[in-house]
C-alpha cells in the first residue's frame, strides 16, 4: 500500500482564512408597478440593479454559539458582476476549532428603510453556513460552491436552516416533472465541479490549451443552466399555487408578510476558497496538560537531612473500606482529582507554619539561635537572590527561624520582609519590632521596600527612615522613582486631610523639597506632569492624589522664610513654559518652509511683549535650576526638520554665556527622561568604581504629557558626518582629526579626544544594551567635536525595535573605522572598557532592578505594554544567574555577533534613504 500522510488539526497553528470570490445566479425581478406601490422595496439596492453593491461577513460558530467576531469584506463597486476576490482572516486558529465548527457567511444588501434582521441600513441579501470539517472529519480546502438562502441570515447553528449544500429532493409532486430535468443538469454540473477541484489539486494532469476550452465551455453551460433553472422553478411555483388555490381559483391561506420579499424564484451561489494544505488535516482535539495537584516545593537542603520515618499503619474504622477490601462496586472511598488544590494553601501546612512561628516569639533560645555551616551556606544563597526572585515556603521559614542572627546582615532585610505573613497581626507586630534591631541597609534595599509589593505602613516607614540618611545629591538621582512610589502609598484624596498624615514618604519628600530649591524644582515638575496626565492609564484617584500633594507642597513652601519668593519662581517658570508652548504649537501647525518658520520664531522671541528678550529678575531654568537665565538670543534660534518641528532656543545666563535648549510639543518625553536619568545614575555608579567613561547624560525634563525641554549638546549625527565626508575615507576619523589634530598621536587624533571617543563608545554600547534601547541608526548616534560619543532619541527601550532583526548592541562601521579597525589597539581598549563597565553595573543590579520596579505604573510607553515583564527584561540583559567570568563571555559573544551583523548596515542605509526621500 502507498504510504498515507496526514496532519492533526491541533498542530495547525494557522488562522482560518476564507477567500470570497464572487456571487453567481439570478432571480426574477420585481415588476415596476410593485416597486411603485411598495416604497420599502423600491430603495433596496438589489431591486434597483442586478449588480448593486453588496458586502460579505464571515463568522465562526460552534455549538450554536459564535466563536469569533464577524469579519467583513472591504467596499467594492460592481459593474458587470459581483466579484470581491478578497481573503478574510478570522481571529482563530485551526488548532483551537472544535469538530462542530461552521462558517456563517452572510451577504448584506443596503436599504435605508431597514427590514427583517436589519443591522443599521444593512439587510440580509442571503446567507449560507459551511461546515469547517467534512463528513470524514477532515478540514475542507480549496474552492467551495455554497448555496445562498435568499433573505436569510446565516445562523451557524448545528441544525442550520441555511446549509451550504442543501439536501436534494426528487420531484414527486404533480407539476414538478420538469424539475427532474433541472436536477440532471445540476448533477452534471456537480460532477464537473468535483473534476475541476481534482484538477486544481493536481490530481488530474494539466493541459493548458485543452483546459482553456473546457473552462470556457463550462462557464457558458453554467449560465444556460442557471437561466433554465429559474424558468423551471417559475413553472413549478405556478403549478404549486394552482393546486393550493383549488379549482375555484381562489387563493388559499396567505403567506405571512416579511417572510420572502422575492417576486419569484431565485438561485444564487457564493463561490469561496479555503486554504490548501499539502496533506489532509484530520480533526484532533487539543489536550490541555492537567494543572499541578500541589504547589508544594521540595524540602530545602537544610531540612533534607531529616531521617524520614516509615508511614504509620492506618487502622480503618467500621464501615470504611481498607486497602483491598471491596464492598459493592468500587468500595466507598473514591479518589477525586481536584485541580484547584494546587492553587490554595495546604491548611495542614499553614497551621503547622503558624504553630512553629508562634513557638519562638522573642525567647532567649530564638534570639541566640545560630545556623550550622550547611544552613549558613543556604542562607547566603538566599541572600544572593535578585529582587525578582520569589522565596519558597521552606526558604521563608528558614529566614524567619534565624531572623535575629540575620539582623547583622543588611542584605537580609528584604528577604526577611518577604518571609513575614503580614496578614497575621501578631506576626506582623513582631516583624516590625525586629526591623528596629536591623543594621542600616543600603539605599537600593530601601527602594525595594517602597515598591508595589510591600504595603505595610511600618515597613515603608522604615525604608523612608533610611532615606533620611541620604544627602540631597544622592536623593536627586532617585527622585523620579520616589515620586512614582507615592502611587503605592495609602494617601487619602480627601481635601480636608493632609497628605503627609497617612504617608511617611510624602512627608519626607515635601520636607526635603521645600528646604532645597533644586530638589523642589524637579519635585514640582515631576508632580505637575502626573497632574496633567488625563489618559485612561492614569486613574482619576491617582491624579487627585498628586494634585493634593502639589497643594500640600505649596502650602508647606510658603511657611519657609523665603517660601513666597520660591513659589513665585515656580509660577514664573510655568508662565515661561506656556509662552514657549504657544509659539512651538503655532510653528508645528503652520504649513510653511523651515526658513519661514525659523523667521517667525525669531520675530516672536524678539518681541518685547513676550517678555523673553529681558528676564528680570533672573529665572532659574526648569531644566537645570543651577543655571539662571536673563534673556534670549533670538539670532541663534533653529527650527528642526522633523515631523514635530522642535525649536532650539539659546538663553543668556548670569555668567555671560548662553545655554541652548530644545523645546518640543506633541511628544511625551517621560520615557526619554527616564533613560537619561538611568544613564546619569550609571555614570555615578561607574565613577564610584573609578571608571570614567566620558558619558554625556544631557538633561531632559518633561513639563507635561505632550511637551518638554532638552539640553542641546553641540555635536553632529554620524549620518551628517557621513554625508559631509563621503568618499574621503573613514568619516568619523576625519571629523575627529579636523577638530583634534595631532600628527604625533596614533591615527592623527589628539590622545584626549581619542580616549574620550573610545571610552564613551564602550559606555553607551553597554548601557544601551542593558536598557534594550532600540531604533538605533546613524541619525541618533552623535559625536561632539571633543570626541564625546553619545546616543539620543530613546523612543524604544526594553528590547522593542520598529525594525526587524535589529542588533542587540549598536556598533556601526563608522565607530570601528574611527578606532582604526578591529585589530587596532583602540578597539582592544574599547572591548576592555565594555567588560569593565558591564562588570561594574552588574554589581549594582539590585538598585537598577528596584528603580525599574518603581516605574511599573509610571505610564511610560514601553513599560506600559508589559509592566510585569519590564524588570525581567533588564534582568535578562544583566545575566545575573551567570558567574562574572561567564557573564563577560556572554558580553563578548554579543559584541562579536553585532560587530559583523549585516542587519545593522542595512538598517542604516534604509534609514538614510528614507530621510533623503522625506527631504
Amino acid at each position: 500500500m502507498e504510504p498515507f500522510s496526514f496532519a492533526s488539526s491541533d498542530a495547525v497553528r494557522y488562522p482560518v482564512k476564507v477567500r470570497i470570490i464572487n456571487l453567481e445566479g439570478d432571480e426574477t425581478p420585481h415588476l415596476f408597478s410593485t416597486l411603485l406601490e411598495k416604497p420599502e422595496l423600491r430603495h433596496i439596492g438589489s431591486n434597483t440593479s442586478p449588480h448593486s453593491d453588496l458586502y460579505v461577513t464571515v463568522q465562526v460558530w460552534a455549538g450554536s454559539k459564535p466563536l469569533t467576531v464577524p469579519v467583513q469584506t472591504s467596499y467594492k463597486a460592481f459593474r458587470t458582476e459581483r466579484r470581491w476576490n478578497e481573503w478574510l482572516t478570522l481571529p482563530i486558529d485551526y488548532s483551537t476549532l472544535p469538530i462542530n465548527s461552521y462558517l456563517a457567511i452572510t451577504v448584506w444588501d443596503l436599504s435605508p428603510t431597514g427590514g427583517k434582521n436589519a443591522q443599521g441600513h444593512a439587510i440580509p441579501f442571503g446567507g449560507t453556513t459551511l461546515p469547517v470539517f467534512d463528513k470524514d472529519n477532515q478540514v475542507q480546502k480549496g474552492r467551495q460552491k455554497c448555496h445562498l438562502h435568499r433573505h436569510k441570515l446565516a445562523d451557524g447553528n448545528d441544525n442550520t436552516t441555511t446549509p451550504a449544500r442543501p439536501s436534494k429532493k426528487r420531484a414527486g409532486r404533480k407539476g414538478e416533472a420538469a424539475v427532474g430535468v433541472v436536477d440532471k443538469d445540476a448533477e452534471e454540473m456537480d460532477r464537473m465541479e468535483a473534476l475541476f477541484k481534482k484538477h486544481e489539486m493536481g490530481e488530474i494532469p494539466k493541459v493548458d490549451w485543452l483546459d482553456q476550452l473546457v473552462f470556457r465551455g463550462f462557464e457558458r453551460r453554467n449560465q444556460q443552466v442557471a437561466k433554465a433553472s429559474i424558468k423551471n422553478l417559475e413553472r413549478a411555483r405556478a403549478h404549486r399555487e394552482l393546486e393550493e388555490n383549488g379549482d375555484d381559483g381562489q387563493p388559499g391561506e396567505a403567506e405571512p408578510s416579511g417572510v420572502d420579499q422575492s417576486p419569484g424564484p431565485s438561485k444564487f451561489t457564493l463561490n469561496l476558497e479555503l486554504p490548501r494544505f499539502d496533506f489532509p488535516v484530520v480533526f484532533a482535539d487539543y489536550e490541555y496538560p492537567p494543572p499541578p495537584v500541589s504547589s508544594l516545593q521540595h524540602l530545602s537542603t537544610s531540612q533534607s537531612n531529616i531521617q524520614l520515618k516509615p508511614p504509620p499503619e492506618v487502622m480503618f474504622g467500621p464501615g470504611i473500606n481498607g486497602v483491598g477490601d471491596s464492598d459493592g462496586v468500587g468500595g466507598r472511598l473514591i479518589r477525586v482529582y481536584d485541580p484547584e488544590l494546587g492553587h490554595r494553601d495546604n491548611p495542614a501546612e499553614s497551621k503547622h507554619r503558624r504553630l512553629v512561628r508562634s513557638q519562638h516569639r522573642h525567647g532567649i533560645m530564638d534570639k541566640d539561635l545560630k545556623p550550622n555551616a550547611k544552613t549558613r551556606d543556604e542562607l547566603n544563597n538566599i541572600l544572593e537572590y535578585s529582587p525578582t526572585q520569589p522565596l519558597s515556603p521552606e526558604e521563608k521559614d528558614l529566614v524567619w527561624k534565624f531572623r535575629y542572627h540575620l539582623t547583622r546582615d543588611k542584605r537580609a532585610l528584604t528577604k526577611f520582609v518577604k518571609s513575614v505573613n503580614w496578614a497575621d497581626q501578631s506576626e506582623s507586630k513582631q516583624a516590625v519590632q525586629v526591623l528596629t534591631k536591623w543594621t542600616d541597609v543600603d539605599v537600593d534595599d530601601a527602594l525595594e521596600l517602597l515598591g508595589p509589593t510591600f504595603d505595610n505602613a511600618g515597613v515603608r516607614a522604615y525604608a523612608v527612615e533610611r532615606l533620611h540618611k541620604a544627602d540631597d545629591d544622592e536623593l536627586l538621582l532617585y527622585l523620579l522613582q520616589l515620586v512614582q512610589a507615592l502611587k503605592f502609598e495609602q494617601i487619602s484624596t480627601d481635601s480636608n486631610q493632609d497628605a503627609t498624615q497617612g504617608s511617611s514618604l510624602a512627608r519626607f519628600l515635601i520636607n526635603r523639597a521645600v528646604n532645597n530649591f533644586i530638589l523642589g524644582n524637579y519635585f514640582y515638575w515631576y508632580v505637575m506632569v502626573e497632574c496633567d496626565d488625563t489618559s485612561d492609564e492614569q486613574p482619576p484617584d491617582v491624579r487627585k492624589m498628586f494634585q493634593k500633594i502639589a497643594y500640600d507642597f505649596m502650602t508647606e513652601l510658603v511657611k519657609q522664610p523665603d517660601g513666597h519668593e520660591t513659589r513665585k519662581i515656580l509660577l514664573r517658570q510655568a508662565e515661561w513654559i506656556a509662552i514657549l508652548s504657544k509659539i512651538s504649537t503655532e510653528i508645528k501647525q503652520s504649513n510653511e518652509t523651515i526658513q519661514r518658520r525659523t523667521d517667525r520664531v525669531k520675530q516672536f522671541l524678539a518681541d518685547p511683549k513676550n517678555e523673553l528678550v529681558s528676564i528680570d529678575p533672573p529665572l532659574p531654568l526648569p531644566l537645570d535650576p543651577t543655571v539662571k537665565i536673563v534673556g534670549v538670543a533670538p539670532q541663534e534660534t533653529i527650527v528642526f526638520k522633523s515631523s514635530l518641528h522642535p525649536i532650539k532656543v539659546s538663553f543668556k545666563t548670569t555668567t555671560g554665556s548662553t545655554y541652548p535648549v530644545i523645546f518640543k510639543t506633541g511628544d511625551d518625553l517621560r520615557q526619554d527622561q527616564l533613560v537619561v536619568q538611568i544613564i546619569t545614575l550609571f555614570d555615578q555608579l561607574l565613577q564610584k568604581e573609578n571608571l570614567d567613561l566620558k558619558l554625556t547624560p544631557y538633561k531632559i525634563l518633561a513639563t507635561s504629557t505632550s511637551a518638554g525641554l532638552s539640553q542641546f549638546i553641540p555635536s553632529m549625527p554620524l549620518q551628517a558626518i557621513v554625508t559631509k565626508y563621503k568618499n574621503k575615507g573613514p568619516v568619523a576619523l576625519i571629523y575627529l582629526k579636523q577638530n583634534n589634530p595631532d600628527d604625533k598621536a596614533p591615527l592623527g587624533v589628539r590622545k584626549e579626544a581619542m580616549d574620550a571617543f573610545v571610552k564613551s563608545c564602550a559606555g553607551y554600547c553597554v548601557i544601551t544594551y542593558i536598557l534594550g534601547v532600540g531604533d538605533r541608526h546613524l541619525d541618533n548616534l552623535l559625536l561632539s567635536p571633543d570626541g564625546h560619543f553619545f546616543h539620543a532619541d530613546f523612543g524604544f527601550i526594553l528590547g522593542r525595535d520598529p525594525k526587524p532583526f535589529a542588533p542587540a548592541m549598536k556598533i556601526s562601521n563608522e565607530m570601528l573605522d574611527a578606532m582604526g579597525g578591529t585589530t587596532s589597539e583602540q578597539y582592544k581598549q574599547f572591548t576592555q572598557y565594555c567588560f569593565l563597565a558591564y562588570s561594574a553595573l552588574r554589581k549594582s543590579s539590585n538598585l537598577i532592578l528596584n528603580l525599574f520596579s518603581l516605574m511599573v505604573d509610571a505610564n511610560i510607553p514601553d513599560i506600559r505594554l508589559e509592566p510585569d515583564k519590564a524588570v525581567v527584561k533588564v534582568k535578562e540583559r544583566l545575566q545575573l544567574e551567570l558567574t562574572e567570568e561567564n557573564a563577560l563571555r556572554h558580553l563578548a559573544r554579543v559584541i562579536d555577533d553585532n560587530l559583523y551583523a549585516f542587519s545593522g548596515v542595512m538598517i542604516d542605509r534604509f534609514h538614510a534613504m528614507t530621510q533623503a526621500f522625506r527631504a
